[in-house]
């Protein structure tokens, strides 16, 4: 049995991330002087290194930074679908690709919230990627399982793919070049000129419409999180598009219920997690969706399903000594994303736009989908705390299950972040095994299937923030997930 992983409390500053060596480049540059942005950006990009099959240069990265003077503000690194008016929808893996938004994403938080200069950012990620380093566990199996996907992409000749599955170091030379022209260049090093032409290259080769004009126009966003009371206190989430707002939503009817005439505490949230996917395609509405009532059976499983099953992304949470917070997740969306191979930078491309469904998400030229990456931010007094987790429709259940112990349940936060853990999911609802509540779940009308505590499908939780003018830490023991103060 996997003991709880305590909090940890450091001077300088702290870094929970998907890999420890995504950890310990937060930690490096740290110690250089940089803040807690610059942190996150050196832990993304590392991740970018070791977890190719779920992030990288072809993705996207979305962020909420907390600044202690300027309060949290949501950095949307995400791309919007080819401009071409032929696009309407996914038929294959080349128009399954929008802009890459995390490079862009990068800049914009370096620019507006770092310390450091960029370059100084990336350089742990430009020195792993050129020596060489393992690729992570997930990853290396993701490879024998994408093989034909990749082959159709272009990456047959990829180290990662000819070299990553045995588990010793990949030289990533192309990687490693392209993220030194970016710490040196900025975004023009990737969305103009050579590279630009070569991303729109490979698309086009496969049938795809994005074209170098749409990474030219590509801009992120910056804006202010969607809030919601919780417990005193705040929980911010992303602005549209992404299912943060679900969360808000399911927390806000929490609040408003009696947890005492419910069946039980899990239950409840199930509810108001089916309840709340109900609006997926209409997250574009932002914080007024909070207007909208969540109709729940308080006593027996409404069966309503909702969420699905995608698996893959990476987070990174972070916060320094000056009380700035960065809660964050970067992702190609499925296992490699599209699978369409960039061999002039090294990476693959991401499938994005499988995330269009129907309505007002419906798929279109230069329209963004609904994303699941879904980074969260816990602000009570003098109190702020960064929670995020891979999952997909999973990240809103797993990362309400953790509120509801803690806010709730009276639970301490790593308690709660190492407690067994259900997801609804196509109609089931997946249970750890040990969970207390799994019979009961079972009893109230709920389709329980109940996997291992380790599966991927519960997620893989990372924490950190300050408390009392302290940075602190903590993580998942699923999956890669490691910790670290300084």
């Amino acid at each position: 049995m996997q003991s709880v992983r305590q909090i940890t409390t450091g001077e300088t500053g702290a870094v929970s991330a998907a890999h420890p060596l995504a950890v310990e480049a937060g930690l490096t540059v740290l110690g250089r002087g940089g803040n807690a942005c610059d942190a996150m950006i050196a832990a993304q990009a590392v991740l970018a290194v070791v977890a190719p099959a779920s992030c990288g240069l072809g993705g996207d990265m979305l962020a909420l930074v907390h600044d202690p003077g300027r309060g949290t503000r949501a950095v949307n690194g995400t791309g919007a679908a080819p401009m071409d008016a032929g696009f309407a929808g996914v038929t294959s893996a080349a128009l399954s690709v929008t802009v890459p938004g995390l490079v862009a994403g990068w800049c914009d938080a370096n620019a507006g919230f770092g310390r450091l200069p960029l370059a100084a950012c990336l350089a742990p990620a430009v020195e792993l990627a050129r020596a060489g380093c393992p690729i992570c566990n997930g990853d290396r199996e993701a490879i024998a399982e994408q093989a034909e996907r990749l082959a159709q992409g272009g990456a047959q000749g990829w180290g990662v793919v000819r070299e990553g599955a045995g588990g010793g170091p990949v030289v990533q030379a192309e990687i490693a070049a392209l993220l030194e022209r970016i710490g040196a260049e900025g975004r023009e090093a990737f969305y103009a000129g050579d590279m630009a032409d070569a991303i729109a290259r490979a698309v086009q080769g496969q049938g795809g419409l994005l074209a170098a004009a749409d990474l030219v126009a590509h801009r992120s966003e910056l804006g202010a999180p969607v809030s919601v009371g919780w417990q005193g206190g705040a929980v911010e989430v992303q602005p549209p598009m992404t299912q943060g707002v679900l969360l808000a939503m399911s927390l806000q009817g929490l609040e408003g219920v009696e947890i005492g005439d419910a069946a039980s505490l899990d239950h409840l949230c199930v509810e108001l997690t089916e309840a709340g996917f109900q609006f997926r395609d209409r997250v574009a509405e932002g914080d007024a969706l909070l207007q909208e009532p969540l109709e729940i059976d308080l006593r027996r499983a409404s069966g309503r399903g909702g969420p699905r099953a995608y698996l893959h992304t990476a987070g990174v949470a972070t916060a320094d000594a000056e009380g700035m917070v960065c809660s964050s997740l970067v992702s190609v969306f499925d296992s490699f994303g599209s699978c369409v191979f960039v061999p002039e930078g090294g990476f693959v491309l991401n499938n994005r736009a499988e995330g269009f469904t129907g309505g007002a998400n419906a798929a279109g030229p230069g329209k963004r989908p609904v994303h699941t990456l879904a980074p969260m931010m816990v602000v009570s007094g003098e109190s702020v705390t960064a929670l995020a987790t891979p999952g997909a429709d999973g990240q809103v259940q797993t990362l309400l299950q953790i509120l509801a112990k803690t806010g709730v349940e009276g639970a301490g936060l790593a308690a709660a972040i190492h407690a067994p853990r259900w997801r609804s999911e196509d109609g089931a609802l997946l249970v750890a095994e040990g969970h207390p509540e799994a019979e009961h779940l079972r009893a109230l009308g709920h389709r329980v299937e109940m996997r291992a505590d380790s599966d991927l499908c519960f997620g893989g939780v990372v924490c950190a923030g300050t408390e009392a003018g302290r940075p602190f830490a903590g993580s998942d023991w699923r999956r890669e997930v490691w910790h670290a103060v300084l």
